[in-house]
């Protein structure tokens, strides 16, 4: 019954071909007929073409059980039918459509069909079920290409999944991979903990080669878990995970040097000792073979205690009625540690038995001594006196006197003042001295303290001033000499009452970090705390009917800067100040913390400002500019600014000599109640802004600061920076995996923009008895500098900051300045004038080296004032006024040589 089935349905399909076939024939007739009876004027535009084909089919993959659907395209063409594996498709199971092309008038059709996956299952022949299409015209037939279509799939098991290895470091890695068999066939991606290797950009990783995933020189940071993962249209297959760990086998160090016998006499034994450190074995690597100490046999000199020979013969009498005789540590010499003699090696008596003494014979001497040295003395003064007066009478010539440098060290001593000659009202009185009685030292550091701390900013103890006062013999002060200084109660006028501002908020995630204050015709300063940024206004920058609410903030987020070609770095925090309408008389000295080894040869260092369409000009540093003013020093960047905005300061590599100053700190805590301790170590760029982001982080996990942090010199030579944790107790800790070393790229580091880079090695103890923690942790470019930071968890926790922290953001009126308002009003004073020797505020700017772009200083309305600002922005920390004090006392010392050569020389012969 079933083979009568079965002879039926293959009668029906032939009888089904048959007649296509059959219509096929009869269409090619008619087409053949119509053609003959055409006229000439209803043949085609271009006669004599055959179908060329517009589309034709393309391989095809059946997805799950989703159809695929082939589609043909051909002009002129008056019908189009696909066959499939030799055998015509029937016309029901065409859909097309006809239409005229308007360049070329030819008919064009398209047809479409569709296979099912049960008609590529049930198809068994001795190749891939394939489709063409035949196209006809008035000429004749064309045929497409043929178009395969194929089930897709792939299977679940790989043919070989890669195996875990351990391979010692610069050895080479091959990991084998063989894909599932699949249509299509699989591509191969490979992880490297989960992310992609492709995306790593690692030159020394290398996929390409038939699956296989080849590492070149293996590293510490290569050990990892690695997968291949295979992928088609179908699906995504993931091989087991295979562990490769790249140990390091341990190398002996030198030897120290011999020990010392142990012994003091006799034969004894020294040793020395090596250590395997030279590497140390890191992840499973092997232990140094040999001895790690060697002893051997040592014969120590014994000690030889000194003798005393016999006394020598006394000598003959002296003119003081003394004679002596002498003996020496020499029976024997004292050796190999011994003891020196006992008692002593000289002896004297009177010679004449009491009837001669030392005191009756010197009798005549003394009293010749006595006048002699009166005599001298008398003399001296004299020759002193006439030398200050013809001192003082040279001096007398120079105009108007500047500053006495007691006044500068001294802490800033009153002056009673008189005229001398028209047109000098400021010449001190020099027969007057100084009044040392009462005054104030302002030494107070860029971070400020509350007023409430009785500790800083109650009346000061005396203090001890030495004061260099060669400079001008007319402010009285003719000697080096020593004053005991107090300080003066009131400093600050009684009509101001916010003397102090405190930052309004500063989240452990610094996510608020602004000051601001209102200001005066006094002037002031205002400190971001602990971040090295700064904000000076002069005393007169502000008209005195005014006041303005200034502020102060450093952006938060990642930096706007834009830079050119990604060449250039941060090297300081972005810092705004404002409001944006600020109308000054003077600039204000802004400073901003670098972390740059700054060098020409290796740094182009530009400062940028941000315009109000939020893009960002160039203020090139090395440059001229009547505009602005940029001083850079080795670890700050001064600039004396008029416009208020956004300002970052940012270099660009040179060489690859240039160096980043790195700030290395290492934290630890351990969880409570449980057997974990974690290690983190940060590198972070060398300003005090981008280690307070660090200490706010650790404030809140409850970090201890290990170690005092150190400075690591990151050169910019494209080697990555290394961190591995070493000589860990082995029998008391235990080291996670894949923790022992932990590498950073180089543009991670170089370009880490203030942001804090941090790795974390977990350990894990014992034994809850263990409390002690003692290892190093090395930091290290490749070819460049290391540190070593040593961790011992038993000894005093390291402070955050070597000084108080800070909470006062602001400082207005005279307090806020280390040079006293009539000190500063007078030197202005006198180096804003003319004289006929020159502008004197020029040789002022040579003295305190600012001799770079000094026509910035040309255009201000008061050079000097613009110079004091730049100074007291740059000595803002330690308050250095001997520097000053040495400035203004060589002046007056190269005006007393000129004047003495130069009696009567016009302004032009000095200019010229």
């Amino acid at each position: 019954m079933l083979e009568e089935l079965a002879f039926k349905e293959h009668s029906v399909l032939i009888l089904q071909r048959k007649w296509c076939e059959l219509q096929c024939f009869v269409f090619c007739v008619l087409i053949q007929i119509s053609y003959s009876d055409a006229t000439p004027d209803s043949l085609p535009s271009v006669p004599g073409t055959l179908p060329h084909f517009l589309l034709e089919p393309e391989d095809a993959y059946i997805i799950k059980s989703n159809p695929v659907k082939l589609n043909c395209r051909a002009a002129p063409a008056l019908q189009i039918f696909f066959k499939c594996n030799g055998e015509w498709v029937h016309q029901n199971e065409h859909s097309s459509r006809e239409f005229i092309d308007d360049g070329t008038g030819l008919k064009i059709r398209e047809v479409a069909i569709n296979v099912s996956r049960q008609q590529v299952e049930d198809f068994h022949g001795p190749e891939d079920y394939w489709c063409l299409c035949v196209a006809w015209s008035h000429l004749g037939t064309s045929k497409s290409r043929k178009a395969t279509v194929r089930i897709a799939y792939l299977r679940k098991n790989f043919e070989q999944d890669p195996q875990g290895k351990e391979v010692p470091i610069n050895g080479m890695i091959v990991l084998h991979c063989r894909p599932p068999e699949g249509v299509p066939m699989a591509e191969v991606e490979w992880l490297k903990n989960e992310e992609l290797v492709s995306s790593l950009g690692d030159d020394n990783i290398d996929t390409r080669a038939d699956h296989n995933l080849i590492i070149n020189e293996a590293r510490l940071s290569d050990s990892a878990n690695y997968t291949c993962l295979a992928t088609n249209i179908v699906a995504k297959r993931r091989s087991a995970t295979a562990t490769v760990v790249v140990f390091v086998n341990g190398g002996w160090s030198l030897w120290t040097d011999w020990s010392p016998c142990n012994v003091n006499c006799g034969r004894g034994v020294q040793k020395r000792s090596r250590t395997c450190t030279n590497p140390a074995p890191l992840n499973g690597g092997a232990f140094c073979e040999g001895m790690s100490v060697q002893k051997t046999t040592c014969n120590a000199l014994c000690p030889v205690d000194g003798g005393w020979e016999e006394w020598s013969e006394w000598t003959t009498c002296s003119a003081q009625c003394e004679r002596q005789r002498a003996r020496e540590c020499s029976a024997p010499t004292p050796r190999h540690r011994g003891k020196m003699c006992d008692g002593v090696s000289q002896a004297s008596e009177n010679c004449t038995g009491g009837m001669c003494t030392q005191s009756r014979c010197m009798e005549g001497t003394n009293d010749v001594a006595l006048y002699s040295g009166l005599a001298a003395g008398v003399v001296a003064v004299t020759v002193l006196v006439v030398a200050v007066m013809l001192y003082r009478k040279s001096q007398s010539e120079y105009g108007v006197d500047v500053i006495d440098s007691s006044a500068l060290t001294g802490g800033f001593q009153s002056f009673n003042f008189k005229t001398t000659r028209q047109g000098n009202p400021l010449l001190l009185n020099s027969s007057m001295q100084p009044d040392i009685t009462v005054g104030q030292t302002y030494s107070s550091p860029i971070c400020f303290q509350d007023s409430i701390d009785k500790e800083l900013f109650d009346t000061l103890p005396d203090i001890k001033v030495k004061v260099q006062s060669s400079f001008m013999v007319s402010l009285g002060v003719s000697e080096r000499a020593e004053y005991h200084v107090k300080s003066h109660p009131e400093t600050f006028p009684r009509a101001l009452d916010r003397e102090y501002s405190t930052a309004d908020t500063v989240s452990p995630g610094r996510a608020h970090m602004k000051t601001t204050d209102i200001f005066n015709h006094l002037g002031g300063r205002l400190v971001l705390p602990n971040t090295g940024v700064s904000l000076l206004v002069s005393h007169g920058a502000i008209s005195e009917d005014t006041s303005w609410e200034m502020y102060m903030v450093i952006n938060q987020r990642d930096s706007s800067v834009q830079t050119e070609e990604g060449c250039e770095v941060l090297l300081g925090p972005e810092v705004t100040y404002g409001p944006a309408g600020l109308d000054l008389s003077f600039p204000v000295a802004m400073t901003i913390a670098h972390c740059a080894e700054v060098n020409a040869e290796n740094w182009k260092i530009r400062l940028k400002r941000q315009t109000q369409d939020r893009k960002w000009e160039v203020r090139t540093v090395e440059f001229f500019s009547t505009s602005y003013y940029c001083l850079l020093d080795f670890s700050s960047c001064h600039v004396l600014l008029s416009q208020p905005g956004s300002y970052a300061l940012v270099g660009q590599a040179l060489t690859e000599a240039a160096v980043k100053r790195m700030k290395l700190a290492v934290f630890g805590s351990m969880e409570t109640n449980s057997m974990d301790y974690s290690l983190r170590v940060y590198c972070v760029d060398d300003t005090p802004y981008a280690f307070q982001g660090v200490v706010n982080s650790e404030r809140s996990k409850g970090g201890v600061l290990l170690e005092e942090p150190k400075i690591l010199l990151f050169r910019g030579n494209t080697f990555s920076l290394q961190v591995s944790i070493q000589d860990v107790p082995q029998f008391l800790w235990n080291i996670k995996p894949f923790t022992t070393c932990q590498e950073f790229s180089f543009s991670q580091v170089w370009r880490s923009n203030q942001q804090p880079l941090h790795c974390a090695f977990s350990l894990e103890r014992y034994s809850p008895a263990t409390t002690q923690l003692s290892c190093k942790i090395s930091v290290r470019q490749v070819k460049g500098h290391e540190q070593m930071l040593q961790v011992y968890t038993e000894k005093e926790a390291v402070p955050y900051f070597m000084q108080r922290e800070c909470t006062v953001t602001s400082q207005t009126g005279a307090k806020a300045f280390k040079i006293p308002l009539s000190i500063h009003q007078r030197i202005c004073n006198t180096f804003d004038t003319a004289t006929a020797k020159g502008k004197d505020w020029q040789l002022l700017a040579q003295k305190l080296h600012i001799e770079r772009n000094l026509s910035y200083f040309a255009n201000q309305r008061s050079p000097c004032a613009a110079i004091l600002s730049l100074w007291e922005a740059q000595h803002q920390d330690n308050g250095d006024l001997d520097s000053l004090a040495s400035a203004l006392e060589e002046i007056g010392r190269i005006h007393s040589k000129s004047h003495l050569r130069i009696p009567e020389e016009s302004e032009a012969d000095v200019n010229q």
